[in-house]
């Protein structure tokens, strides 16, 4: 056996002995399995409640009697965002932007119903799934196992014993970092058991569950080599200690705090009470279609009269009032989107100013690739917003085409008169969510795992200097 596996034998050995350190280790691990369970459990409910709902809207749609197609506009739709199956994993911004979205004419509207608005302020400090058991707990578990891995050597001057015998210092730190990896690997166990769980009961890309276990194991082996190198570091256990939960404070609970705020306060968002009445605003602008004398529409009734070579809307082949509701739509739907592309650009700019900071503390980096694995980042949230406003858009436009076509201009005096059939709402309502393809989150990831791949190889190389500078100090 090399020396370097008798020094993580040794130190499994001592840890065995530690009960402190079993005790959390198994209560880590057991924390670890509840987690798993519920949130799978919580996502399967959540998942199946939101079809349910689908599929009830969806048929409420169609059961509809026969009326009038812009009293279908105003009726509207709702639709849901379908959950990623790796959420149960990573909840990301699930719990913030909502889940519902009501569809209907002339308004773009937001989603609604996110849990944190539902739940308790506790929510807010992150919910207890795998990814912040192990983003947040775990990590100060393998400090109180690890601070004092070469710390306790020197105190006790075994150190120095190891070295007298022929044993290299690097042989030394590295035999110390495998025994504290495979403490980190033993507490991933339930989350990588959770992984292959969902693998097996949904469609969850293979790809995507393997870049979120190859993420958290670097995370861990980050931790590992900086904990061992602290300890080698400094002169006795207690100092590694302190120092130790002050960057865990610092690099896990604030800087991710913090460096939100910071980039709110660079790239301020506008509210949405300043967004109502901008789009108020420009949508004044943009012209009155009830008005007669509007200067916008009524070029347009000119354009009409031009194009189907008659005088007057009346002795149009197609009824003018859905033809009105349709360019209405149109306008008003760029209007929409203008106002939505630009919210999420400034939100995608904060999200990029906040990527400086993973720099200073890794753990950033990991959520933006455990939240982009697991489908529940905010790109994979707007698209779902978009594909649902495209869905909107045709749907109205559809019922203003039925208007159009379905209706003389004549006879459309009133709503409650002018009524077509209701086989004409079959399958009209029905949406279907597209999720990203594997390959473009993988994409998405590689920066981030850029970022703790370097992490990984800085504190290598602390680690190395901080072997070499052991065995100076114990001459």
């Amino acid at each position: 056996m090399s020396a370097v596996l008798r020094i993580a034998r040794e130190e499994w050995r001592l840890l065995r002995r530690d009960r402190v350190a079993v005790l959390g280790l198994a209560l880590l691990l057991l924390l670890t399995a509840v987690a798993a369970f519920t949130a799978w459990d919580q996502r399967h409910s959540a998942d199946a409640q939101r079809s349910r709902h689908q599929a009830q809207v969806d048929h409420e749609f169609e059961a509809q009697p026969e009326r009038h197609p812009h009293r279908m506009v105003h009726y509207g739709h709702f639709v849901f965002r379908p959950l990623n199956p790796l959420a149960a994993f990573d909840s990301g911004v699930d719990a913030y932007t909502g889940h519902t979205l009501y569809l209907e004419g002339h308004r773009q509207n937001s989603a609604n119903f996110g849990d944190v608005r539902q739940s308790s302020l506790l929510l807010r400090f992150g919910q207890l799934t795998p990814a912040f058991v192990l983003q947040v707990l775990a990590p100060l578990l393998l400090i109180f196992i690890g601070h004092g891995s070469l710390a306790r050597e020197r105190e006790s001057g075994t150190l120095r014993v190891l070295l007298a015998q022929g044993i290299a210092p690097r042989q030394i730190v590295a035999g110390k970092v495998l025994a504290l990896s495979a403490v980190a690997a033993l507490a991933m166990l339930p989350a990588l058991l959770a992984l292959l769980w969902i693998g097996l009961t949904t469609p969850a890309p293979f790809s995507l569950a393997a870049l979120l276990a190859a993420g958290y194991g670097l995370w861990l082996l980050i931790w590992a080599l900086g904990i061992v190198a602290l300890s080698a570091w400094f002169a006795r256990a207690r100092d590694a200690l302190v120092a130790l939960l002050a960057v865990w404070v610092i690099s896990v609970v604030l800087l991710p705090r913090l460096a939100p705020e910071l980039a709110t306060a660079a790239l301020p968002l506008p509210t949405r009470f300043e967004t109502d009445i901008a789009v108020t605003r420009d949508l004044a602008a943009l012209g009155d279609s009830h008005n007669a004398n509007d200067p916008y529409f009524a070029e347009f009734k000119k354009k009409v009269l031009a194009q189907y070579s008659v005088g007057r809307v009346e002795d149009l082949p197609v009824n003018y009032k859905g033809l009105l509701g349709m360019e209405g739509e149109r306008l008003t739907s760029a209007l929409f989107l203008r106002y939505a592309t630009a919210s999420f650009e400034r939100q995608a700019a904060q999200l990029r100013w906040v990527d400086r900071f993973a720099w200073l503390s890794p753990v950033i980096a990991l959520r933006r690739l455990s939240m982009t694995a697991a489908g529940t980042d905010l790109e994979n949230y707007r698209r779902f917003v978009e594909q649902a406003e495209r869905h909107r858009y045709r749907l109205v436009q559809e019922l203003n085409r039925l208007q159009a076509e379905k209706l003389s201009y004549a006879s459309d005096r009133s709503s409650r008169d002018s009524r077509i059939s209701a086989e004409h709402w079959q399958g009209m309502a029905d949406f279907h969510y597209e999720a990203a393809a594997p390959r473009e989150a993988l994409r998405r990831a590689a920066p981030a795992a850029g970022v703790l791949l370097l992490w990984l190889a800085g504190l290598a190389g602390v680690l190395a200097l901080a072997a070499r500078r052991l065995g100076r100090i114990t001459r």
